[in-house]
Protein backbone atom coordinates (compact mmCIF):
# COMPACT_ATOMS: atom_id res chain seq x y z
CA UNK A 1 0.00 0.00 0.00
CA UNK A 2 1.27 3.28 -0.81
CA UNK A 3 0.16 5.52 2.19
CA UNK A 4 -0.93 9.78 1.42
CA UNK A 5 -0.55 11.97 4.36
CA UNK A 6 -4.14 13.71 4.28
CA UNK A 7 -3.46 16.94 6.60
CA UNK A 8 -1.13 19.24 7.40
CA UNK A 9 0.56 20.30 10.64
CA UNK A 10 -0.80 23.44 11.99
CA UNK A 11 1.80 25.34 13.69
CA UNK A 12 0.15 27.97 15.64
CA UNK A 13 -1.95 25.26 17.89
CA UNK A 14 0.13 25.20 20.63
CA UNK A 15 0.48 21.57 20.79
CA UNK A 16 4.00 20.06 20.79
CA UNK A 17 4.85 19.41 16.65
CA UNK A 18 6.00 15.89 17.39
CA UNK A 19 3.20 15.14 19.33
CA UNK A 20 0.95 16.52 16.42
CA UNK A 21 2.73 13.95 14.08
CA UNK A 22 1.79 11.42 16.52
CA UNK A 23 -1.73 12.50 16.73
CA UNK A 24 -1.71 12.09 13.01
CA UNK A 25 -0.40 8.79 12.32
CA UNK A 26 -2.29 7.19 15.19
CA UNK A 27 -5.43 8.57 13.81
CA UNK A 28 -4.81 6.91 10.79
CA UNK A 29 -4.26 3.51 12.19
CA UNK A 30 -6.96 4.10 14.44
CA UNK A 31 -9.37 5.00 11.06
CA UNK A 32 -7.99 1.80 9.06
CA UNK A 33 -6.31 4.01 6.47
CA UNK A 34 -3.11 2.59 8.19
CA UNK A 35 -3.39 -0.84 7.94
CA UNK A 36 -0.92 -4.16 10.15
CA UNK A 37 2.11 -4.10 8.49
CA UNK A 38 1.88 -0.73 5.79
CA UNK A 39 5.11 0.78 5.66
CA UNK A 40 5.17 4.64 6.78
CA UNK A 41 6.43 7.33 4.57
CA UNK A 42 10.32 7.80 5.38
CA UNK A 43 11.64 10.46 7.80
CA UNK A 44 12.09 13.04 4.67
CA UNK A 45 9.01 11.90 2.93
CA UNK A 46 6.94 12.38 5.80
CA UNK A 47 9.04 15.46 7.12
CA UNK A 48 7.94 17.16 3.32
CA UNK A 49 4.39 15.95 3.46
CA UNK A 50 3.45 17.92 6.76
CA UNK A 51 5.94 20.46 6.84
CA UNK A 52 8.25 19.76 9.82
CA UNK A 53 11.64 18.73 10.33
CA UNK A 54 13.70 15.28 10.10
CA UNK A 55 13.97 14.91 13.84
CA UNK A 56 10.84 16.34 15.18
CA UNK A 57 9.47 13.16 12.51
CA UNK A 58 11.80 10.99 13.97
CA UNK A 59 11.13 11.83 17.55
CA UNK A 60 7.59 11.31 16.54
CA UNK A 61 8.15 7.83 15.21
CA UNK A 62 10.61 6.81 17.99
CA UNK A 63 7.68 7.77 20.41
CA UNK A 64 5.00 5.60 18.63
CA UNK A 65 7.53 2.63 19.03
CA UNK A 66 7.58 2.71 22.38
CA UNK A 67 3.96 3.11 22.40
CA UNK A 68 4.15 -0.60 20.44
CA UNK A 69 1.80 1.38 17.62
CA UNK A 70 5.09 0.79 14.96
CA UNK A 71 8.12 -1.28 14.71
CA UNK A 72 11.68 -0.24 13.21
CA UNK A 73 12.99 -2.80 10.99
CA UNK A 74 16.80 -2.86 10.20
CA UNK A 75 17.76 -1.07 6.69
CA UNK A 76 13.53 -0.91 5.92
CA UNK A 77 11.96 1.96 7.61
CA UNK A 78 8.62 2.00 10.39
CA UNK A 79 5.65 -0.13 10.01
CA UNK A 80 2.14 -0.86 11.60
CA UNK A 81 2.34 -3.39 13.88
CA UNK A 82 -0.30 -5.61 14.20
CA UNK A 83 -2.04 -5.73 17.78
CA UNK A 84 -3.26 -9.25 18.19
CA UNK A 85 -5.98 -9.74 20.12
CA UNK A 86 -6.29 -13.92 19.83
CA UNK A 87 -3.88 -16.30 21.94
CA UNK A 88 -1.59 -18.14 20.34
CA UNK A 89 -2.37 -21.73 19.57
CA UNK A 90 -1.90 -23.97 22.45
CA UNK A 91 0.86 -26.59 22.06
CA UNK A 92 0.26 -29.17 19.83
CA UNK A 93 -0.26 -32.49 21.50
CA UNK A 94 -0.55 -35.74 19.73
CA UNK A 95 -3.88 -37.84 20.69
CA UNK A 96 -2.56 -41.16 19.26
CA UNK A 97 0.97 -41.35 20.21
CA UNK A 98 1.01 -44.85 18.57
CA UNK A 99 2.93 -45.33 14.66
CA UNK A 100 -0.41 -45.20 12.28
CA UNK A 101 -1.17 -45.55 8.47
CA UNK A 102 -2.90 -42.11 7.05
CA UNK A 103 -6.29 -42.49 7.47
CA UNK A 104 -7.07 -38.97 5.86
CA UNK A 105 -6.82 -39.45 2.10
CA UNK A 106 -10.15 -38.91 0.68
CA UNK A 107 -10.15 -35.45 2.55
CA UNK A 108 -6.59 -34.52 1.60
CA UNK A 109 -7.28 -35.56 -2.50
CA UNK A 110 -10.80 -33.26 -2.28
CA UNK A 111 -8.14 -30.29 -0.59
CA UNK A 112 -5.63 -31.16 -3.40
CA UNK A 113 -8.87 -30.47 -6.09
CA UNK A 114 -9.51 -27.11 -4.12
CA UNK A 115 -6.05 -26.06 -4.25
CA UNK A 116 -5.11 -26.24 -8.24
CA UNK A 117 -8.85 -24.76 -8.88
CA UNK A 118 -8.07 -22.05 -10.93
CA UNK A 119 -11.10 -20.08 -9.91
CA UNK A 120 -10.39 -20.42 -5.91
CA UNK A 121 -9.27 -17.56 -3.88
CA UNK A 122 -5.96 -19.51 -2.85
CA UNK A 123 -6.06 -19.63 0.59
CA UNK A 124 -5.14 -22.95 0.92
CA UNK A 125 -1.77 -23.64 -0.61
CA UNK A 126 1.59 -22.56 0.99
CA UNK A 127 3.12 -20.62 -2.25
CA UNK A 128 5.39 -17.93 -0.65
CA UNK A 129 7.05 -17.06 -3.80
CA UNK A 130 4.12 -15.38 -5.69
CA UNK A 131 3.50 -12.76 -2.78
CA UNK A 132 6.09 -11.18 -5.08
CA UNK A 133 7.28 -13.13 -8.06
CA UNK A 134 10.79 -13.18 -9.21
CA UNK A 135 9.70 -13.92 -13.05
CA UNK A 136 11.29 -10.59 -14.45
CA UNK A 137 15.09 -11.50 -12.82
CA UNK A 138 14.24 -15.39 -13.92
CA UNK A 139 13.79 -14.37 -17.13
CA UNK A 140 16.46 -12.24 -17.95
CA UNK A 141 18.46 -15.26 -16.45
CA UNK A 142 16.95 -17.34 -18.85
CA UNK A 143 18.05 -15.14 -21.58
CA UNK A 144 21.19 -15.01 -20.79
CA UNK A 145 21.47 -18.87 -20.31
CA UNK A 146 19.92 -19.36 -23.78
CA UNK A 147 22.55 -16.85 -25.56
CA UNK A 148 25.27 -18.93 -23.71
CA UNK A 149 24.29 -22.52 -23.62
CA UNK A 150 22.45 -22.92 -26.49
CA UNK A 151 22.52 -26.67 -27.60
CA UNK A 152 23.47 -27.48 -24.33
CA UNK A 153 20.30 -26.38 -21.95
CA UNK A 154 18.39 -28.54 -23.97
CA UNK A 155 20.01 -31.55 -23.45
CA UNK A 156 19.90 -34.02 -20.33
CA UNK A 157 21.85 -33.19 -16.70
CA UNK A 158 23.88 -35.37 -14.83
CA UNK A 159 22.26 -37.76 -12.49
CA UNK A 160 23.39 -35.57 -9.30
CA UNK A 161 22.88 -32.40 -11.52
CA UNK A 162 24.41 -29.67 -13.09
CA UNK A 163 27.83 -28.90 -11.03
CA UNK A 164 27.09 -25.05 -11.59
CA UNK A 165 24.09 -25.53 -9.39
CA UNK A 166 25.46 -27.57 -6.87
CA UNK A 167 28.25 -24.94 -6.40
CA UNK A 168 25.73 -22.09 -5.88
CA UNK A 169 23.97 -23.96 -3.61
CA UNK A 170 26.84 -24.78 -1.54
CA UNK A 171 28.10 -21.13 -1.91
CA UNK A 172 24.36 -20.00 -0.47
CA UNK A 173 24.89 -22.28 3.09
CA UNK A 174 28.08 -21.24 3.51
CA UNK A 175 27.00 -17.02 2.76
CA UNK A 176 23.69 -17.97 5.06
CA UNK A 177 25.02 -20.10 7.50
CA UNK A 178 28.58 -20.36 7.55
CA UNK A 179 28.00 -23.98 6.88
CA UNK A 180 30.63 -25.86 4.55
CA UNK A 181 28.63 -28.39 2.15
CA UNK A 182 30.51 -30.37 -0.67
CA UNK A 183 28.92 -29.62 -4.65
CA UNK A 184 29.64 -33.13 -4.59
CA UNK A 185 27.07 -34.28 -1.56
CA UNK A 186 24.28 -32.18 -3.53
CA UNK A 187 22.30 -34.34 -5.86
CA UNK A 188 19.32 -31.72 -7.45
CA UNK A 189 16.06 -33.18 -7.81
CA UNK A 190 12.35 -32.53 -9.17
CA UNK A 191 11.36 -30.35 -6.30
CA UNK A 192 11.22 -30.73 -2.37
CA UNK A 193 8.95 -33.48 -2.77
CA UNK A 194 11.35 -35.92 -4.77
CA UNK A 195 14.53 -34.65 -2.57
CA UNK A 196 12.14 -36.08 0.43
CA UNK A 197 11.04 -39.08 -1.31
CA UNK A 198 14.87 -40.04 -2.38
CA UNK A 199 16.10 -39.38 1.03
CA UNK A 200 13.31 -41.37 2.62
CA UNK A 201 13.84 -44.42 0.29
CA UNK A 202 17.47 -44.41 1.44
CA UNK A 203 16.88 -45.03 4.59
CA UNK A 204 13.94 -46.51 5.35
CA UNK A 205 11.94 -49.65 3.79
CA UNK A 206 8.24 -50.33 4.20
CA UNK A 207 6.61 -51.00 7.76
CA UNK A 208 9.65 -48.60 9.28
CA UNK A 209 8.01 -46.26 11.59
CA UNK A 210 8.61 -42.10 10.85
CA UNK A 211 8.73 -40.10 13.65
CA UNK A 212 6.86 -36.36 12.59
CA UNK A 213 5.91 -33.08 14.13
CA UNK A 214 2.46 -32.35 14.68
CA UNK A 215 0.74 -30.78 12.92
CA UNK A 216 3.15 -31.46 10.07
CA UNK A 217 3.22 -31.18 6.10
CA UNK A 218 0.17 -33.24 4.49
CA UNK A 219 2.39 -33.87 1.42
CA UNK A 220 5.12 -35.42 3.81
CA UNK A 221 2.47 -37.29 5.37
CA UNK A 222 0.97 -38.76 2.15
CA UNK A 223 4.98 -39.85 1.34
CA UNK A 224 5.19 -41.99 4.17
CA UNK A 225 1.76 -43.53 3.77
CA UNK A 226 2.48 -44.34 -0.06
CA UNK A 227 5.82 -46.22 0.48
CA UNK A 228 4.11 -48.33 2.93
CA UNK A 229 5.63 -47.03 6.51
CA UNK A 230 3.73 -45.75 9.87
CA UNK A 231 3.99 -42.24 11.27
CA UNK A 232 4.37 -41.40 15.22
CA UNK A 233 3.71 -37.69 16.06
CA UNK A 234 6.21 -35.66 18.51
CA UNK A 235 4.45 -33.09 20.28
CA UNK A 236 5.06 -29.79 19.15
CA UNK A 237 5.25 -26.51 20.19
CA UNK A 238 3.91 -23.58 18.57
CA UNK A 239 6.28 -20.86 19.78
CA UNK A 240 9.54 -23.54 20.63
CA UNK A 241 8.69 -26.65 17.89
CA UNK A 242 9.30 -30.22 18.57
CA UNK A 243 9.03 -31.28 22.50
CA UNK A 244 12.55 -32.96 23.01
CA UNK A 245 10.66 -34.71 25.76
CA UNK A 246 8.21 -36.02 24.05
CA UNK A 247 10.76 -36.73 21.75
CA UNK A 248 12.72 -38.44 24.09
CA UNK A 249 9.83 -40.89 25.27
CA UNK A 250 8.53 -41.77 21.83
CA UNK A 251 11.79 -43.10 20.96
CA UNK A 252 11.99 -44.94 24.10
CA UNK A 253 8.89 -46.38 23.41
CA UNK A 254 8.42 -46.81 19.42
CA UNK A 255 11.46 -48.52 17.00
CA UNK A 256 11.67 -44.87 15.50
CA UNK A 257 13.69 -45.63 12.06
CA UNK A 258 13.63 -42.00 10.85
CA UNK A 259 12.63 -38.47 11.93
CA UNK A 260 11.06 -36.04 9.60
CA UNK A 261 11.09 -32.79 11.13
CA UNK A 262 11.31 -29.29 9.57
CA UNK A 263 13.56 -27.48 12.51
CA UNK A 264 14.46 -24.27 10.48
CA UNK A 265 11.51 -23.10 9.58
CA UNK A 266 7.97 -25.65 10.15
CA UNK A 267 4.74 -25.58 7.80
CA UNK A 268 1.82 -25.17 9.00
CA UNK A 269 3.42 -23.87 12.95
CA UNK A 270 5.98 -21.22 11.28
CA UNK A 271 8.06 -21.75 14.09
CA UNK A 272 11.86 -21.75 14.07
CA UNK A 273 13.58 -24.17 17.22
CA UNK A 274 16.03 -22.57 19.23
CA UNK A 275 19.98 -23.61 17.85
CA UNK A 276 20.92 -24.83 21.58
CA UNK A 277 17.60 -27.15 20.94
CA UNK A 278 18.66 -27.96 18.16
CA UNK A 279 22.00 -29.36 18.66
CA UNK A 280 20.04 -31.16 21.60
CA UNK A 281 18.15 -32.52 19.07
CA UNK A 282 20.93 -33.81 17.09
CA UNK A 283 22.45 -35.50 20.31
CA UNK A 284 19.36 -37.50 21.40
CA UNK A 285 18.88 -38.69 17.42
CA UNK A 286 22.62 -39.77 17.57
CA UNK A 287 22.53 -41.17 21.48
CA UNK A 288 19.30 -43.44 19.99
CA UNK A 289 21.12 -43.92 16.27
CA UNK A 290 18.12 -42.36 14.27
CA UNK A 291 18.43 -40.79 11.30
CA UNK A 292 17.15 -37.23 10.83
CA UNK A 293 15.76 -35.82 7.41
CA UNK A 294 15.29 -32.23 7.68
CA UNK A 295 12.32 -30.20 5.22
CA UNK A 296 14.19 -27.01 4.54
CA UNK A 297 12.29 -25.66 2.06
CA UNK A 298 11.59 -22.62 4.23
CA UNK A 299 14.63 -21.54 5.55
CA UNK A 300 15.57 -18.83 3.58
CA UNK A 301 12.36 -17.21 4.64
CA UNK A 302 12.34 -15.97 8.33
CA UNK A 303 10.91 -12.52 8.18
CA UNK A 304 13.91 -11.34 9.97
CA UNK A 305 16.28 -12.27 7.89
CA UNK A 306 18.33 -14.74 10.26
CA UNK A 307 19.36 -18.07 8.54
CA UNK A 308 18.75 -20.76 10.97
CA UNK A 309 21.77 -23.33 10.59
CA UNK A 310 20.42 -26.59 9.37
CA UNK A 311 20.68 -29.84 11.80
CA UNK A 312 23.23 -30.68 9.82
CA UNK A 313 25.52 -28.69 10.07
CA UNK A 314 24.93 -28.37 14.01
CA UNK A 315 26.10 -31.89 14.63
CA UNK A 316 27.59 -35.38 12.91
CA UNK A 317 26.53 -34.90 9.37
CA UNK A 318 26.51 -38.79 9.22
CA UNK A 319 22.97 -39.56 10.06
CA UNK A 320 21.52 -36.39 8.72
CA UNK A 321 19.94 -35.73 5.43
CA UNK A 322 18.62 -31.84 4.45
CA UNK A 323 16.57 -31.52 1.96
CA UNK A 324 15.96 -27.99 -0.03
CA UNK A 325 13.86 -26.33 -2.90
CA UNK A 326 13.75 -23.20 -4.92
CA UNK A 327 9.90 -24.03 -5.22
CA UNK A 328 9.13 -21.93 -2.15
CA UNK A 329 11.45 -19.43 -2.89
CA UNK A 330 11.91 -18.53 -6.25
CA UNK A 331 9.69 -20.87 -8.80
CA UNK A 332 7.18 -23.40 -8.14
CA UNK A 333 7.06 -24.10 -11.63
CA UNK A 334 10.95 -25.07 -12.54
CA UNK A 335 10.33 -27.88 -9.93
CA UNK A 336 14.35 -27.62 -8.41
CA UNK A 337 15.12 -29.16 -5.44
CA UNK A 338 18.23 -31.03 -3.72
CA UNK A 339 19.54 -32.64 -1.02
CA UNK A 340 22.64 -32.61 0.85
CA UNK A 341 23.78 -35.44 2.71
CA UNK A 342 27.46 -37.25 3.28
CA UNK A 343 26.80 -40.97 3.89
CA UNK A 344 24.09 -41.94 1.43
CA UNK A 345 24.69 -39.56 -1.23
CA UNK A 346 25.26 -42.46 -3.69
CA UNK A 347 22.80 -44.72 -2.78
CA UNK A 348 20.56 -41.57 -3.04
CA UNK A 349 22.42 -40.76 -6.65
CA UNK A 350 21.25 -44.47 -7.93
CA UNK A 351 17.17 -43.63 -6.73
CA UNK A 352 17.65 -40.53 -8.63
CA UNK A 353 18.63 -42.44 -11.64
CA UNK A 354 16.38 -44.94 -11.27
CA UNK A 355 13.44 -42.94 -10.13
CA UNK A 356 13.53 -39.93 -12.76
CA UNK A 357 16.95 -40.08 -14.46
CA UNK A 358 17.76 -36.21 -13.84
CA UNK A 359 16.08 -32.67 -13.73
CA UNK A 360 15.49 -29.89 -16.46
CA UNK A 361 19.25 -28.34 -17.27
CA UNK A 362 17.77 -25.43 -18.53
CA UNK A 363 16.01 -24.59 -15.01
CA UNK A 364 19.09 -25.64 -13.03
CA UNK A 365 21.36 -23.15 -15.10
CA UNK A 366 18.84 -20.43 -15.01
CA UNK A 367 18.85 -20.57 -11.31
CA UNK A 368 22.36 -20.95 -10.94
CA UNK A 369 22.71 -17.77 -13.28
CA UNK A 370 20.10 -16.51 -10.72
CA UNK A 371 22.31 -17.46 -7.52
CA UNK A 372 25.31 -16.27 -9.33
CA UNK A 373 23.87 -12.52 -10.19
CA UNK A 374 22.83 -11.81 -6.76
CA UNK A 375 19.70 -11.74 -7.73
CA UNK A 376 18.45 -14.92 -5.82
CA UNK A 377 19.97 -12.68 -2.60
CA UNK A 378 18.31 -9.75 -3.56
CA UNK A 379 14.44 -11.17 -4.82
CA UNK A 380 14.49 -12.96 -1.05
CA UNK A 381 15.20 -9.47 0.82
CA UNK A 382 12.38 -8.12 -1.16
CA UNK A 383 10.06 -11.11 -0.60
CA UNK A 384 10.36 -11.58 2.96
CA UNK A 385 8.80 -7.94 4.13
CA UNK A 386 5.50 -8.44 1.94
CA UNK A 387 5.41 -12.29 3.71
CA UNK A 388 5.69 -10.07 6.93
CA UNK A 389 3.13 -7.60 6.12
CA UNK A 390 0.71 -10.11 4.72
CA UNK A 391 0.80 -12.16 7.52
CA UNK A 392 0.60 -9.16 10.12
CA UNK A 393 -2.25 -8.29 8.13
CA UNK A 394 -3.96 -11.81 8.10
CA UNK A 395 -4.03 -11.99 11.84
CA UNK A 396 -5.55 -8.32 12.42
CA UNK A 397 -8.36 -9.86 9.99
CA UNK A 398 -8.42 -12.77 11.59
CA UNK A 399 -8.44 -11.14 15.71
CA UNK A 400 -11.30 -8.56 14.00
CA UNK A 401 -13.76 -11.34 12.00
CA UNK A 402 -13.52 -14.72 13.91
CA UNK A 403 -14.71 -15.81 17.48
CA UNK A 404 -12.84 -14.02 20.29
CA UNK A 405 -11.92 -18.20 21.05
CA UNK A 406 -10.17 -18.38 18.19
CA UNK A 407 -6.57 -18.74 18.88
CA UNK A 408 -3.53 -18.22 16.49
CA UNK A 409 0.04 -19.20 15.66
CA UNK A 410 2.71 -16.47 15.68
CA UNK A 411 4.96 -17.03 12.49
CA UNK A 412 8.31 -15.73 12.78
CA UNK A 413 8.52 -16.73 8.67
CA UNK A 414 6.90 -18.65 6.08
CA UNK A 415 3.53 -18.13 3.94
CA UNK A 416 0.86 -19.69 6.39
CA UNK A 417 -1.39 -18.90 9.62
CA UNK A 418 -2.14 -21.67 11.50
CA UNK A 419 -5.62 -21.44 13.39
CA UNK A 420 -7.94 -23.17 16.00
CA UNK A 421 -11.05 -21.98 16.06
CA UNK A 422 -13.79 -22.78 18.81
CA UNK A 423 -14.23 -26.55 19.36
CA UNK A 424 -17.81 -27.03 17.99
CA UNK A 425 -16.60 -25.89 14.84
CA UNK A 426 -15.87 -28.44 11.96
CA UNK A 427 -12.57 -27.48 9.54
CA UNK A 428 -14.08 -29.94 6.97
CA UNK A 429 -17.30 -28.19 7.14
CA UNK A 430 -15.51 -24.89 6.72
CA UNK A 431 -13.63 -26.36 3.64
CA UNK A 432 -16.91 -27.32 1.96
CA UNK A 433 -18.82 -24.49 2.57
CA UNK A 434 -15.30 -22.42 1.21
CA UNK A 435 -15.15 -24.46 -1.60
CA UNK A 436 -18.73 -23.38 -2.37
CA UNK A 437 -18.10 -19.66 -1.78
CA UNK A 438 -15.13 -19.44 -4.07
CA UNK A 439 -12.54 -19.70 -1.54
CA UNK A 440 -9.66 -22.53 -1.01
CA UNK A 441 -8.32 -23.88 2.90
CA UNK A 442 -6.49 -26.28 4.13
CA UNK A 443 -7.98 -28.15 7.04
CA UNK A 444 -6.48 -29.18 9.84
CA UNK A 445 -7.07 -33.18 9.16
CA UNK A 446 -4.79 -33.48 6.97
CA UNK A 447 -2.05 -32.04 8.69
CA UNK A 448 -2.44 -35.09 11.23
CA UNK A 449 -1.70 -38.85 9.88
CA UNK A 450 -4.71 -39.65 13.11
CA UNK A 451 -7.01 -36.57 11.39
CA UNK A 452 -6.47 -35.01 14.19
CA UNK A 453 -7.05 -30.92 14.25
CA UNK A 454 -10.84 -31.28 13.76
CA UNK A 455 -11.20 -27.79 14.21
CA UNK A 456 -7.74 -26.24 13.10
CA UNK A 457 -7.23 -24.69 9.84
CA UNK A 458 -4.28 -23.52 7.81
CA UNK A 459 -4.35 -20.15 5.96
CA UNK A 460 -2.04 -19.04 3.31
CA UNK A 461 -0.65 -15.20 3.03
CA UNK A 462 1.95 -16.59 0.30
CA UNK A 463 0.00 -14.59 -2.57
CA UNK A 464 -0.65 -10.70 -3.82
CA UNK A 465 -2.66 -9.23 -1.57
CA UNK A 466 -5.55 -7.38 -2.32
CA UNK A 467 -9.48 -6.83 -1.49
CA UNK A 468 -10.54 -10.32 -2.70
CA UNK A 469 -8.44 -11.75 0.21
CA UNK A 470 -9.72 -9.49 2.76
CA UNK A 471 -12.92 -10.16 1.59
CA UNK A 472 -12.32 -14.05 1.65
CA UNK A 473 -11.14 -13.40 5.48
CA UNK A 474 -13.85 -11.53 6.45
CA UNK A 475 -16.25 -14.18 4.90
CA UNK A 476 -13.96 -17.29 6.46
CA UNK A 477 -14.78 -15.66 10.08
CA UNK A 478 -19.00 -14.60 9.38
CA UNK A 479 -19.04 -18.53 8.27
CA UNK A 480 -16.72 -19.37 11.76
CA UNK A 481 -19.02 -17.70 13.55
CA UNK A 482 -22.57 -18.88 12.01
CA UNK A 483 -20.78 -22.42 12.86
CA UNK A 484 -20.03 -21.85 16.31
CA UNK A 485 -23.60 -21.02 17.27
CA UNK A 486 -25.64 -24.37 15.60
Amino acid sequence: MTYTVMLAIDKRDGTYLYRQVIDLVAGDIGSGLLKPGDRLPSLRKMSQAVGVSVPTVRQAYIELERQRRVESRPQSGFYVRHRPTNEIVRPARSINGKPVALNCRPLMERVYDGINHPNLVPLGIANPCMAKPAAKALHRAMKRVMSRAEERSLNYASTLGEPALRRQIAYHYLDTTGSQVEPDHICITNGGQEALLLALTAVASPGDVIAVETPTYHGLLELIDSLGMLAVEVETCPEEGVTLSDLKRTLEEHAVRVCMFSTTLGNPLGVTMREDDRRELVGILDDFDTVLIEDDVYGDLRFDGHRPVPAQFLGSKARIITCGSFSKTAAPGYRIGWIVSDQYIDKIARLKRAFSCSSGLLQQLTLADFLASGDYSRHLKALRPVLQRNAERMGALVAQHFPRETRTSKPVGGSVLWLELPKSVSAEQLFDDAVAAGISIAPGQIFSPCSCYENFVRLSYGHPWGDQTEDAIRWLGRRVKELAEQ
